[in-house]
């Protein structure tokens, strides 16, 4: 099964409005959204059924047994984190606890112990054979990545025999989702802008995606807001000799299809025309065995 991973460099390119697009296009059975943080792929796809939600335990977390705690302070002392505090006995803050264990190692009467702590909740729609893994991290949760990890393997075990490719929304930057999300995958399709901001958080997504040895391809999502950096982009791919897959102008309707809950290739309008122009030239980069140039 190929994996196709779209990624941008920073938030507001078109991302996921361009991947839902491909699932639509693809008719995929597997795909994902592996931005845990801010997870709102299944707003537009329009799941039908519930998911089924299991909770994803991440770091442990420092717990006081009220009934042993004799108030020694000691904790209090030696928690780096500022973790714990008195409040009608022992409390543990559980935004700042790192899990570290000192004050589990350090209390004389054994009233604190590290217990697994809900990071967030994996989400697994499955529908007339077409499956969609998902999750929500949870708030102050510092595990996206082991997340991200979790929303990908859930993917591969539910997916349905015989397909062939499933489609992954990513993370906007470079950060650990991101680098949990590129591992395994055939194939990264960049969006980017044509803004100075945008340009060079493509290069920086670029150079991650590298390191990972999956094929690269890039195309531009409201190119006509600015001309003159969208050549400067396509003149960076060709002498990066990295696949460029197509423009997306600026469409007003786009905007509305997002607001009803649509994908913009769901009718006719320009951006949805130049998307599956853009789809075309990405397949034939993912399932061809050599890499090539689409400019």
């Amino acid at each position: 099964m190929k994996q196709l991973l779209i990624l941008s460099g920073k938030g507001g390119t078109g991302k996921t409005t361009l991947a839902s697009a491909f699932i639509r296009l693809a008719e995929v059975k597997a795909y994902a959204d592996c931005d845990v943080d801010a997870p709102n792929l299944h707003l537009i796809m329009g799941q039908t059924t519930k998911p089924k939600r299991t909770n994803y335990y991440g770091m442990p977390k420092a717990e006081i047994d009220q009934n042993k705690c004799i108030e020694c302070e000691q904790c209090i002392q030696n928690c780096r984190f500022k973790a714990i505090f008195a409040d009608d006995g022992y409390k543990v803050d559980l935004f700042a606890c790192e899990g570290c264990g000192v004050c589990e190692a350090i209390c004389p009467v054994e009233a604190i112990s590290l217990r697994p702590a809900i990071a967030g909740e994996l989400m697994l729609y499955a529908d007339n054979g077409k499956v969609f893994s998902t999750a929500q991290l949870k708030m102050g949760s510092g595990t996206s990545g082991r997340l991200v990890t979790e929303v990908k393997k859930q993917m591969k075990l539910a997916v349905p025999p015989g397909t062939d490719l499933a489609i992954i929304d990513g993370s906007p930057g470079i950060g650990c989702p991101v680098i949990a999300s590129l591992s395994g995958v055939d194939m990264v399709l960049i969006v980017t802008e044509p803004s100075i901001s945008g340009f060079s958080d493509m290069e920086r997504i670029i150079k991650t995606a590298e390191i990972f040895r999956a094929k690269i391809a890039v195309c531009i999502n409201k190119y006509d807001n600015n001309l003159a950096n969208t050549r400067k982009i396509e003149e960076f791919c060709k002498t990066k000799k990295l696949p460029f897959t197509g423009k997306i102008p600026f469409d007003p309707e786009a905007v509305k299809a997002i607001n009803n809950a649509l994908t913009i290739v769901d009718f006719d309008c320009p951006a949805g025309l130049a998307t599956r122009e853009v789809f075309k030239n990405t397949m034939k980069l993912l399932f061809k065995e050599s890499d090539g140039c689409s400019a």
